[in-house]
């Protein structure tokens, strides 16, 4: 079955960095978009950013635009998320995620079947 398991989350200060990583076994990696989402305690889980299956294109929330970084290694099965200039907003646990289909796109969670664990960031002021 499809298994996807979250790394790197942690506690940091604003203004700092974390790179999370998100192994996948299960599915045909390289056909799959991969996306990121978080939620935050009382609040509904958001997009974060999607990279498509090639890792050609990438999208991303207007509130991490410019500070976080998605990518992807077809090879080893793994999508990454780098986040810089971190701020106390962006505390939430952060899930990867995989649509219901091979080469399907979307940033609505809900569109998503398969979801990792999850991993918590904790930014403080």
């Amino acid at each position: 079955q499809v298994q996807l398991v979250e790394s790197g989350g942690g506690l940091v200060q604003a203004g700092g960095s974390l790179r999370l990583s998100c192994a996948a076994s299960g599915l045909t990696f390289s056909s799959y978009v991969m996306g990121w989402f978080r939620q935050a305690p009382g609040k509904e889980r958001e997009f974060v950013a999607v990279i498509i299956w090639s890792g050609d294109s990438t999208y991303y929330a207007d509130s991490v635009k410019g500070r976080f970084t998605i990518s992807r290694d077809n090879a080893k099965n793994t999508v990454y998320l780098q986040m810089n200039s971190l701020k106390p907003d962006d505390t939430a646990v952060y899930y990867c995620a995989a649509p219901r289909a091979q080469f399907y796109h979307s940033t609505n969670h809900k569109r998503y079947d398969y979801w990792g664990q999850g991993t918590q960031v904790t930014v403080s002021s």
